[in-house]
């Protein structure tokens, strides 16, 4: 009789380490199929950054492109074209929409005349 007590208590704890094992592998399992979709995701996005790049390259291999760089950026022209370099603070006040003006105030100050006048 004792026998049959200490076999079935040792079934038993063999049943909860192999329930126990069971549900770690579970638990890996579903941890690893977040990483995969995590994994997934990176690779669209990869995938749509690269189309990106390619479209890019293409562009920059046409003559359009290669001319529209160095007009602009090397400051070069055609020929019979004059080349008008404009002095940095002009260009710095075309280029804003909004008129800058030197205040001396301090912010709550220019809200104070503007709420009470002063």
């Amino acid at each position: 009789m004792p026998y049959k007590k200490i076999a079935f208590f040792a079934v038993l704890i063999a049943l909860l380490f192999m329930v126990n094992n069971l549900i770690h592998s579970i638990y890996s399992i579903w941890q690893k199929q977040d990483l995969l979709v995590q994994a997934k995701k990176t690779l669209t996005a990869a995938k749509q950054e690269n189309q990106k790049l390619k479209k890019e390259i293409a562009q920059a291999n046409q003559p359009q492109f290669v001319e529209t760089e160095a007009r602009n950026k090397l400051l070069l022209g055609k020929p019979g074209e004059g080349i008008i370099i404009l002095p940095e603070n002009q260009v710095t006040a075309t280029a804003s929409s909004t008129p800058e003006t030197s205040n001396s105030k301090p912010n709550w100050q220019q809200w104070w005349n503007i709420f009470f006048g002063s």
